[in-house]
């Protein structure tokens, strides 16, 4: 009798054992990770990094695999959101732009010439605004593990340098499909199209199209730009920050310690990401460099410049804070003006 309850609990015991490093666990032999872009650049890698780290970590019981150029969305990049919602991708490196239509509290980072350098869009993250993004993602369905980055978006074209807003007028200028990047171009003068990548390259080389919006190292340098255009502005006018993030329905099957794995996943391939993406932009003009050596015709514009950009968006910004909400963009430019560095106060002239 003494040696049948010994089994009996050997038995229990490695049943609970297994439930506990998650075998148990009815766990698809795949799970899909969507991602806008290809493999090329460091948020197509940074995916793939997130996804060989789950399987490292978790000794291969959770097979992630990257589903890239949307794949998975069939072309319409908006749509991302709602596929994870739905749980027809399981993980996704997503962009905010493309969750921003719908989830509006994300179309803060396309505030144009809101964020003036990284410190300010690291401060948004880290402080209450991104904390509350995150929230409002867990209760739409979306759980966020981690902040990635594709970075400030500039401007190329292959018409004449952008160094003031005239120089906009009547260029046709490719956008993603967020109607506030639509409103951004309009009020500068241009004639924004909404289409997707694949599209758009083909209508720069075909020239109906003359120019688009997107970052350096993520976009303009793996897909060569300088092939269709010559001019290049940098003026850093909105960020696209990334989302590491699992559908809700996906999050709920792991158990606690694979979720914990997930994260630190997530993590770690954070801090990869973001480096590459910043990587010869950051205390560096390398990449600048990389645009002018293939023979692009580079403008950097100043402070200076970027405030009369900055003087065209009102209507933007009328139209939009009460769409993204006044209390988290009030919250969010309290953040960025503490990374302002702050003159030194003069110290009084001692008399005689």
């Amino acid at each position: 009798m003494k040696s049948k309850w010994i089994g009996f609990i050997v038995v229990i015991s490695f049943v609970l054992g297994l439930a506990a490093t998650g075998w148990t666990a009815n766990y698809k032999p795949e799970y899909k990770l969507s991602v806008v872009v290809a493999q090329n650049n460091a948020w197509g890698q940074g995916a793939q990094k997130f996804a060989d780290l789950v399987k490292q970590k978790s000794d291969g019981r959770i097979n992630i695999k990257c589903y890239f150029s949307g794949q998975l969305f069939a072309g319409k990049q908006t749509n991302e959101f709602l596929l994870l919602k739905q749980g027809v991708a399981d993980f996704a490196l997503a962009s905010t732009i493309n969750w921003s239509t719908s989830v509006r509290e994300l179309n803060l980072f396309s505030l144009p010439f809101f964020f003036h350098d990284y410190k300010a869009l690291d401060a948004v993250l880290a402080g209450e605004p991104g904390k509350k993004i995150i929230r409002i993602l867990d209760e739409k369905g979306a759980i966020a593990l981690s902040w990635g980055e594709n970075g400030f978006r500039e401007v190329t074209n292959s018409k004449r340098a952008i160094k003031k807003p005239e120089d906009l007028d009547g260029l046709k200028i490719r956008v993603v499909g967020s109607p506030i990047f639509i409103d951004i171009f309009k009020a500068l003068g241009a004639n924004p199209v909404s289409m997707n990548w694949g599209e758009a390259i083909s209508a720069f080389q075909s020239g109906t199209v003359d120019g688009q919006e997107n970052p350096v190292t993520s976009i303009i340098i793996p897909y060569k730009l300088w092939q269709s255009h010559k001019y290049a502005t940098i003026w850093h006018y909105t960020i696209d920050p990334l989302i590491y993030s699992v559908s809700k329905e996906t999050w709920n099957s792991f158990n606690a310690k694979d979720r914990e794995i997930l994260r630190q996943a997530a993590s770690e391939a954070a801090v990869w990401q973001k480096k590459a993406a910043r990587e010869g932009l950051e205390g560096s003009t390398a990449s600048i460099d990389t645009l002018k050596k293939n023979g692009m015709d580079v403008t950097v514009l100043s402070p200076a410049d970027m405030k009369i950009f900055r003087a065209k968006m009102k209507p933007v910004y009328d139209k939009w804070v009460p769409e993204i909400g006044v209390d988290l963009v009030t919250a969010s430019e309290k953040a960025v003006q503490g990374t302002l560095k702050k003159a030194p106060a003069k110290k009084k002239a001692v008399k005689p």
